[in-house]
């Protein structure tokens, strides 16, 4: 098996072995990367001559028989991977896609970056995204879009389309993305990867670029659902810096990958008002139950509760969000800065003009509106309020079953274009994925059969808060029923 086929774990376990040192891992990455970069845009900036460095000290210290200098978590050393663009990196371009950021470069790193990189993986490059994350999918770039891999003609999907993209094109070994409103989940269902959203406070956001802090969280982007454990195995961590991280009892992620799920109560999504599944998707949720219902899980179906109210509550609140911090963007403190202002209130006016996409400046605008006086009654508190029916419906939800089946997204991939002069339609698009968001429960998406063009479908377990080990169960049994050869 060539390098770049191999998933994460399987070549953690090479490295290990001595049957591949990490430079040649390292080396193989970038010629990958440059053999398809020019087609996919996958990435933004690359981190080719510290990923070499970086290379050549790790294999010194696996090579050597002194335990104390090895990495705390042995299973990732060496193993190259890639950060969506609105997580800092420290000495390296962070841009979140945006002439805002375009050449502001970071003095700390991420939380999520430091732990990866204390436990031996290889930091390769900084990922294509929708501009600050607002979009679903990686069209709103202002460096350019990411291409499918499965389908060039295809968006990857979006917030972090170019980390979905980039494990799917074998461009690493894993990647991380962040998750507002479905933004790992669904770009790794139109890609065909496996993507999970921690629960809210699992997975440090300190040197995260805030989209919507309520509900921003990063994760995993992987091959198989086993490379999403140990990941977060690595990155579940408590941070003194965040304070929206919570100290949770060590768990053993990978142990949970097993495919157990008997006993297992999962409630089956039960369609959705108002929204027109692809024929294909609806089919693949259905075999998906049958699958886990024959495995030994106790199989119901279920009305998602409030679903109708989930996009306009989101949109609302994470527009509001959105527009208190992008606020800091004003010309003066760091970022784009236009040199032809006359006063400060000019400043502000051209640097935010020039700099900021489409897309930026609808949610802003969007989200002052509602806060505005006069409006935030009527909109942002009764925002708030939803929020709070939808979590306690799902926190009755989940006192009945362990797990939720449902769909990532309604259809397979679009085709470039197809949201062109239909924000509404795009913003529809997330009605699966930010239920998980809303509430703070984790999500994982995962691969489960393809359409009749041969586009991956992706289907979505979510569970209780802190209950990642059985989003793994589940996910691994769906995993194994779709590379078992059964036709699914």
């Amino acid at each position: 098996m060539q390098l770049e086929q191999m998933s994460a774990l399987e070549l953690g376990e090479a490295i290990a072995a001595g049957r591949v040192t990490i430079p040649e891992v390292v080396s193989a990455t970038f010629s990958e990367i440059r053999s398809r970069e020019e087609s996919l845009h996958c990435f933004l900036t690359l981190a080719e001559q510290s990923a070499r460095q970086q290379a050549v000290r790790l294999q010194a210290i696996v090579e050597s028989e002194n335990p104390f200098e090895k990495p705390e978590e042995g299973l990732l050393v060496g193993v190259p991977f890639a950060v969506k663009d609105n997580l800092c990196t420290k000495g390296l371009r962070t841009t979140c896609g945006s002439a805002m950021l375009e050449h502001f470069v970071p003095t700390y790193s991420a939380g999520v970056v430091n732990l990866l990189e204390k436990a031996g993986a290889v930091l390769v490059g900084k990922t294509n995204m929708d501009e600050f994350a607002f979009g679903s999918t990686t069209e709103t770039s202002c460096f350019g879009p990411t291409r499918n891999p499965i389908d060039p003609e295809r968006v990857p999907g979006g917030s972090s389309g170019g980390s979905a993209a980039a494990v799917a094109a074998g461009e690493c070994g894993f990647a991380i993305g962040t998750d507002t409103g479905g933004s790992i989940r669904q770009p790794a269902a139109y890609c065909g990867v496996v993507g999970l959203k921690p629960t809210y406070g699992l997975v440090s956001r300190y040197g995260l670029i805030a989209y919507a802090s309520s509900m921003d969280q990063a994760g995993p982007l992987t091959r198989d659902v086993r490379d999403c454990a140990a990941v977060l195995q690595v990155i579940a961590k408590k941070d003194g810096l965040d304070s929206t991280s919570v100290e949770t009892e060590p768990k053993d992620y990978l142990k949970a990958c097993v495919g157990d799920v008997r006993g297992l109560r999962i409630g089956l999504a039960d369609g959705a008002p108002d929204t027109k599944l692809q024929p294909e998707v609806a089919g693949a949720l259905e075999r998906a139950g049958d699958c886990l219902r024959e495995a030994g899980a106790e199989v119901e179906r279920v009305q998602l509760p409030y679903l109708e109210y989930m996009v306009p509550a989101y949109y609302t609140l994470a527009c509001a969000e959105a527009s208190s911090n992008l606020e800091r963007f004003d010309g003066v403190k760091y970022g784009y800065r236009d040199k032809t202002a006359r006063n400060l209130s000019d400043l502000y006016e051209r640097s935010r003009t020039e700099a900021f996409g489409p897309e930026v400046k609808r949610r802003i605008l969007l989200g002052t509106y509602v806060l505005s006086a006069g409006f935030y009654d009527q909109y942002y508190l009764k925002a708030l309020k939803a929020r709070r029916k939808i979590k306690e419906a799902y926190d009755s939800l989940y006192t009945q079953y362990d797990l939720i089946l449902c769909p990532t997204a309604p259809t397979t991939a679009p085709k470039f274009g197809a949201y062109s002069g239909d924000t509404l339609a795009m913003y529809q698009s997330d009605l699966f994925t930010v239920p998980a968001n809303l509430t703070g429960c984790p999500a994982i998406s995962v691969p489960f059969g393809e359409d009749a063009d041969g586009l991956p479908i992706g289907l979505q377990l979510m569970g209780r808060a802190f209950e990642e080990p059985l989003l793994f169960q589940g996910a691994a049994l769906l995993e194994t029923e779709r590379k078992g050869g059964r036709s699914v």
